[in-house]
């Protein structure tokens, strides 16, 4: 099997793994993973990502042409400013994970730092979580306001609408996302009850431990 296939799988095989477990539902949500030539794969618009066929996966160019595959998400361009802004990146993931999205339409959270850190891992995966301001699903504006973010944080969550995690490879970008929707969990379930978070202390060692 070639690399390329390999990649097609396994897209595929997490697409799934997300729908099955609930941190997507219907057609949300999208994935890509970079290629050697500078261009990415990516799930189409209006795929379940539970259900997604290798063969008709969107393939894009290193120009963000569109060369095979069907139609891609209109969302394509949220990747490609990952992509873009972070030379390590070699997948991006977006959902519209529930916790997560319930986090993003709250008022009063912090838009520099949306989730407290309340666990190590939280700070080890995902690090700052800039809140990215509204913009209608698909509208290009969005495009750069997550691009002024992508530089300095690999994570950001766009308001009303859900989560963008970019990662050194899909299995990292993945993990990511799951760690962010566990925390957007526990950060409810906390609400209202006295909560020990790490200190400023214990997570300047974490990040200096493990840089997002």
């Amino acid at each position: 099997m070639s690399s390329e296939a390999k990649l097609r799988e396994k897209i595929c095989s997490c697409g799934a793994s997300l729908f099955r477990r609930g941190l997507t539902f219907g057609s949300t949500g999208n994935i890509s993973v970079a290629l050697p030539d500078g261009g990415w794969l990516m799930t189409p618009t209006n795929a379940s990502l539970g259900d997604l066929d290798p063969d008709r996966l969107s393939k894009i160019d290193a120009d963000g042409r569109h060369v095979g595959g069907d139609k891609p998400t209109k969302e394509a361009f949220l990747h490609r400013v990952m992509y873009g802004q972070r030379p390590t990146c070699e997948a991006v993931v977006h959902l519209h994970s529930t916790h997560s999205v319930a986090v993003s339409c709250m008022h009063g959270i912090d838009e520099h730092d949306c989730l407290p850190p309340i666990t190590a891992y939280y700070v080890m995966r995902v690090g700052r979580l800039p809140l990215v301001p509204y913009h209608p699903p698909g509208d290009e504006s969005l495009a750069g306001a997550v691009e002024k973010l992508a530089g300095k944080h690999h994570a950001v969550l766009l308001a009303n609408h859900g989560p963008v995690v970019a990662g050194t490879s899909l299995d990292a970008a993945m993990g990511a996302t799951e760690e962010l929707e566990e925390t957007a969990k526990l950060f409810l379930l906390l609400r209202g009850s006295p909560v020990r978070t790490l200190t400023a202390d214990q997570v300047d060692e974490l990040r200096k431990r493990f840089p997002s």
